[in-house]
Parts: C-alpha cells; sequence; structure tokens
C-alpha cells in the first residue's frame, strides 16, 4: 500500500492499481494549495464521517471519476439521495472489496453535513490488503474500544488524529498506539488550522520515548506499507 498525505485527514491509498481517496478536505485547506483536487485518481472515497473538513471534495471528485464512497449507512444514504454510488458499513461489519477487506470500527466523536443532516456514527477502518493491515482511526477520542483492536488484527500502520481540541492529542495518541499495539504511526488532523498546530520534533520525541515512531508527512509527501 502506498499512503499519499494531501493535508488535515485526506489521504490518497493506492493498491496494485485502485486508487482510494480518504475524507477529501483540500480545495478548503490553503495549506494544501500544491495538490490538484481534479487530478486525483479515485475509484472509491472512504468517509469517516460528515464533518465539511472530510467530505468538502466529495461531489467535485465523485462527478469526474464516478468513484464509490465507503462509508456508514447515514452518508452512503445521503449521497445516494444525490445519485452517487455507495457501499454503507456499521461498526463492527466487514465486507471483502476488490482492494482488499474493510472492517468498520468505533470512533469517539460527531458527524453532522454542514446543512445540519444527520452524518451518523463516526468510524474508523482497518484495511487488509496484500498481506498488511492499517487502521484508519478517523476523527476520535482515546477510547478503550481500541484494546479490541489487536485482539483480531496485528497492525502494520496506524493512521491517528494528533492534533488535540477536535480529538485526541499527542500524549492520548501515543497510549492509543500502546492500546492498539502498533509502533508505526503516522498522524493526521495536525496544523490545519491554529487551533490544532503541534510542535513536531517535540511530538516525534515522545513517541521515540515509547519506542515507537511518528511519522508526520508533509503534504505530497508518501509512505509505502
Amino acid at each position: 500500500m502506498k499512503i499519499t498525505y494531501y493535508g488535515h485527514s485526506c489521504l490518497g491509498i493506492e493498491i496494485n492499481d485502485i486508487h482510494i481517496i480518504v475524507d477529501p478536505f483540500i480545495s478548503g485547506n490553503p495549506k494544501a494549495a500544491s495538490i490538484d483536487v481534479d487530478s486525483l485518481k479515485a475509484d472509491y472515497i472512504m468517509l469517516t464521517h460528515a464533518h465539511y473538513d472530510h467530505v468538502l471534495d466529495v461531489e467535485r471528485i465523485i462527478k469526474r471519476t464516478n468513484a464509490t464512497i465507503i462509508s456508514n449507512h447515514e452518508i452512503v444514504t445521503y449521497y445516494g439521495n444525490k445519485d452517487f454510488k455507495g457501499h454503507g458499513m456499521n461498526h463492527g461489519g466487514s465486507w471483502k472489496f476488490d482492494f482488499g477487506t474493510v472492517k468498520a470500527v468505533s470512533a469517539i466523536h460527531s458527524s453532522s453535513f454542514s446543512d445540519g443532516t444527520y452524518g451518523g456514527n463516526p468510524m474508523g477502518f482497518i484495511i487488509q490488503a496484500n498481506g498488511k493491515t492499517v487502521y484508519l482511526a478517523g476523527d476520535t477520542a482515546l477510547t478503550m474500544d481500541m484494546k479490541l483492536i489487536p485482539m483480531f488484527h496485528k497492525l502494520d500502520l496506524a493512521i491517528l488524529p494528533v492534533g488535540g481540541n477536535f480529538t485526541m492529542d499527542i500524549e492520548e495518541a501515543v497510549v492509543a498506539a500502546a492500546f492498539i499495539e502498533c509502533d508505526n504511526i503516522m498522524g493526521v488532523h495536525f496544523d490545519s488550522f491554529e487551533m490544532i498546530e503541534i510542535d513536531h520534533e517535540k511530538s516525534k520525541q515522545i513517541f521515540k520515548n515509547k519506542n515507537k515512531t511518528l511519522n508526520l508527512l508533509g503534504i505530497g509527501e508518501h509512505l509505502t506499507v
């Protein structure tokens, strides 16, 4: 899996020849000005919840690519009413797609569209493909539910929010890494707004002190799992 960071919590995931975009918020993020939304490939769009900073570019991308949405039932229904394709899921459910298996897991947050429409329960995803397993936490607080994950999955990478205020912060994210028994962490949901700015070197040191690695990618950078 090749994972590219497009800023905030937006990711591009390439699995073989299949392209997935996670939580597309690019055009509204000044820090992501180097990313051309209209050049991104997308076979699927995975949405963790309905907040504008995770769904802003959904319609723009789908109208060009005809991508299929993977999200909770309510979000898929919302976009289905606009004639967009989707596969609805709910917590605890798994489904085998052509790129691999996706399991929906708990996230502690809120979820509503900008027009006030209920966005269902927020969720995270565990993606298994090509012998690798990645946990995409979505926007979440630290939760004891995370301890269930290593009972069923050995993670190669966990993608965790680290900016605080709206989600868990660095100190809690390193505890989350212990809960999920994963030493290789990629941080998201940081620096986009003043309230979620972090000290990069200090944050990496906090993880290093626990014998873990925190990857804080620049926009447009990628890592491979």
